[in-house]
């Protein structure tokens, strides 16, 4: 193409395209899975009578599914197309929120939620960053924070669409719409846009201009699966990670509810859109912090952001609530993506699907105990302020466990 002045006009990375392709995916992913597990949570208590500390534990189990699922998807990703591994996920996922209207027992109930996780971990974030992580390595942060700002839109744009459907027609009603909207907005997009890597179409990460830079990064951080795993980096951010996960995962299940019985409904659906609104300012901020500070040190900030949140969550109402919900939201917008970039910029691409995926696994077990937790303490003291302080609590041993990380030069000497 020719620019004004009759010179050729460069053509955009394709990395671009596939960032945003992979966008619009965890947009679709969150929307009706992550942040709409809060919606299916009060949805399965009103409507079946199911009791919150039950529910709250097929919601754990959810999680852990995921990350199981995440496991297998990073070891086909070795052999198979990750293409091919996200709508298989995408299309048994869209199945089970389309069977919904047949729940009715609570092993079904369990049943869902291990099913729909276990799918959801073979076209959510494990795939997802792997794919990006494989386009960049000079500009990953920046690449990583746009592409993961989807989970972000997903809480605004659809999680309250999702909630309104479901408040109008009941969970039987919604079901089909709920799944026909996870297929269409994976499938598509995954099949005709995302590639797996740059050199399946004949290109280097970041594009040519960046070539060289890309390179040196790419050499100077190469670890294999079994000595990341040993070290004490990778140890200390998969623990970190179990608490701060456990916490902000717990915390986003319950906001529904806890902002439905404080407030209102109406009030609880602006809760979850404000969060996930702040979220995508905090991300795409916190990118281009990225280039300037060291990732470590902005996660410790984050995640001791978080524990204010939470702790102000604990005790507010009304209008504090929403303030509590924005902050906590800056902080879900950035604690996320940065355990993905943390392991890949510790030890590489190469062997990053295996390595992020039993990070992810593990922090999981947090990730599953946070929503349980705060519904067995939440029926224990009767309502939500002991809970969330306990997830505030977990919060900030999060950030000194992170402090002990240490750099991963050290690790590597």
């Amino acid at each position: 193409m020719l620019g004004k002045n009759g010179t050729s006009r460069p053509q955009a990375f394709y990395g671009w395209y596939v960032v945003h392709a992979i966008g619009l995916v965890l947009m679709t992913t969150s929307g009706l899975a992550f942040y709409n597990l809060s919606v299916l949570l009060d949805a399965f208590v009103a409507e079946r009578g199911f009791p919150v500390a039950l529910t709250s534990g097929a919601t754990a189990s959810f999680f852990i599914a995921s990350g199981a699922g995440g496991v297998f998807a990073a070891r086909l990703m070795d052999r198979i197309d990750a293409r091919l591994i996200m709508i298989f996920g995408a299309c048994v996922s869209a199945i089970a929120l389309g069977a919904l209207s047949l729940l009715q027992r609570p092993w079904q109930l369990y049943a869902f939620h291990l099913l729909f996780g276990f799918c959801y971990g073979f076209c959510g974030l494990v795939p997802a960053t792997t794919i990006v992580a494989r386009w960049f390595e000079a500009r990953r942060a920046l690449a990583l924070s746009i592409a993961s700002t989807g989970l972000s839109l997903g809480g605004v744009l659809v999680t309250p669409l999702a909630a309104l459907l479901i408040q109008r027609r009941g969970i039987a009603g919604a079901a089909p719409w709920l799944g026909l909207a996870f297929f269409l907005g994976v499938v598509p997009v995954t099949a005709w846009i995302v590639r797996s890597s740059p050199q399946e179409m004949g290109l280097v990460p970041d594009g040519a201009k960046f070539a060289q830079r890309s390179a040196s990064a790419a050499l100077a951080r190469h670890v294999p699966y079994a000595q990341a795993r040993r070290s004490r980096f990778f140890i200390a951010v998969t623990a970190a990670y179990l608490f701060g996960l456990g916490a902000q995962v717990g915390a986003i299940t319950h906001l529904f509810r806890l902002a439905s019985t404080r407030a209102s409904p109406g009030i609880a659906a602006l809760a979850l859109a404000l969060m996930a609104s702040a979220s995508v300012v905090g991300r795409l901020a916190g990118g281009w912090l990225l280039l300037k500070l060291p990732a470590r040190g902005f996660a410790i900030g984050m995640l001791l952001a978080q524990a204010v949140a939470l702790a102000l969550l604990a005790f507010a109402a009304k209008s504090l609530l929403l303030a509590g919900a924005v902050l906590f939201g800056i902080t879900v917008g950035n604690v996320l993506m940065l355990q993905p970039l943390l392991l890949a910029e510790a030890f590489g691409t190469r062997h990053y699907g295996r390595i992020y995926s039993v990070s992810n696994l593990i922090a999981a077990a947090g990730v599953a105990g946070g929503p349980a937790l705060i519904g067995v303490l939440y029926e224990a003291s009767g309502g939500y302020t002991l809970p969330y302080l306990v997830v505030s609590a977990a919060s900030v041993l999060s950030c000194a466990i992170l402090l002990l990380a240490g750099r991963t030069q050290d690790e590597r000497a």
